[in-house]
């Protein structure tokens, strides 16, 4: 069964398994911030209503301004997009018929956008999921014969932050064997911006880095994202997006939300927490866990347990999770969970309950033939 390659949007995860979907669901395959929007975007809203009966800045503005002070980079090295998912659509025209190096697990548009547009896959598989070591030998001799290196930091679906130095040891290293690195930072703002590569790109112009606004700043619905790359990379690449990609909502609340400090410390405070009570309860049950940084847990059930049952069970309770199918290294053993609110987490964590409570009942009892009903209900052959 093929499931979507994407979170959000349950109704797909029930559709695609044939299963009812529960009138209560709490939907953790998503992984944007479960404050919602800074309170600006509500309480100014009517305000931005006038926007509609005009075109977009055709620069981006004010938010290109407001992403260049942010940064401290020149406006003519920022690159804006509706979505960081249109950044790297454009990007894959710059490696068309090119050889660029994959590490997984990880997002899957990058491969999806890559082999669309002909580029040769180089994958290379972390084998240390917990930790998420980068195979620093293996990149350097790989990246001697490729155009690219595309890494996620912190990584998606680890949630693990790569050490910086080794980044910028590959950094350098790509300088001299002329390869360009391609990094997603679209997670990189619920760690800290001392860990951000955009001060590394007036010096190394083949260093792309891309980010998104839609995590930290809960605003999926209005597509924002941005690359800090080399002026000479940003106006070829800027040729290719259509005119006034960016919608004027996007551009003002964009800009606002770069304002938000305190609201981000609150998110990342919480993420925090909520993010190393749930490890730990994953540990003490026999889970192996991520040393995730972000506001995601990325974990795998114990090995005498059914990770399919397990998914299908979950959606039974209206608990939909992040399958990892498509994530090449993961192959459906692992799961995301995204951080939510008090409740959504309660809820949760009292299915998870149930589930170990089931799993213990089972390994010390005889299974009866009303617990074979009830494993076989949950079983899809996923």
């Amino acid at each position: 069964m093929q499931l979507p390659n994407h979170g959000a949007n349950p109704q797909n995860v029930y559709h695609q398994l044939g299963l009812n979907m529960p009138e209560k669901v709490y939907d953790f395959s998503e992984n944007v911030n479960s404050a919602g929007p800074p309170p600006f975007v509500e309480a100014r809203w009517r305000t931005f209503y006038p926007l509609i009966q005009r075109y977009p800045d055709p620069d981006g503005e004010p938010f290109l301004s407001k992403v260049a002070a942010f940064h401290a980079v020149p406006k003519d090295s920022i690159l804006l997009g509706n979505g960081a998912s249109e950044l790297f659509s454009v990007l894959v025209r710059r490696y068309s018929n090119k050889r660029v190096i994959i590490v997984h697990p990880t997002f899957s548009e990058y491969e999806r956008t890559l082999t669309a547009a002909g580029a040769e896959i180089v994958p290379i598989i972390v084998e240390d999921i917990v930790h998420y070591t980068l195979p620093m030998e293996h990149l350097k001799r790989e990246m001697v014969n490729a155009d690219a290196l595309y890494i996620c930091t912190p990584n998606n679906p680890t949630g693990v932050l790569p050490k910086k130095e080794e980044l910028l040891e590959l950094i350098s290293h790509g300088a001299k064997v002329n390869c360009e690195l391609v990094i997603d930072e679209a997670f990189i703002d619920w760690v800290d911006e001392a860990y951000s590569l955009i001060q590394y790109v007036a010096e190394n112009p083949h260093l792309i880095v891309v980010r998104s606004m839609t995590k930290m700043y809960a605003i999926p619905g209005l597509r924002l994202g941005y690359l800090v790359a080399n002026p000479v990379v940003v106006t070829e690449l800027k040729y290719i997006l259509p005119h006034w990609n960016l919608n004027a909502f996007a551009l003002v609340i964009g800009t606002g939300c770069l304002d938000e400090r305190t609201y981000c410390k609150q998110a990342i405070a919480y993420a925090k927490n909520q993010r190393q009570s749930l490890q730990s309860y994953l540990q003490e049950h026999g889970c192996q866990v991520t040393n995730s940084v972000t506001n995601y847990v990325c974990f795998a059930l114990p090995k005498n347990q059914q990770a399919d049952t397990f998914f299908t069970y979950c959606l039974s309770k209206g608990v939909v999770l992040r399958h990892t199918k498509n994530f090449m290294g993961l192959n459906g053993e692992w799961f995301r969970i995204g951080i939510k609110d008090i409740v959504a987490m309660t809820y949760l964590q009292n299915c998870l309950q149930a589930w170990f409570n089931f799993i213990q009942q089972k390994s010390s009892t005889s299974i009866d033939g009303d617990m074979n009903t009830d494993l076989s209900y949950y079983s899809t052959g996923i």
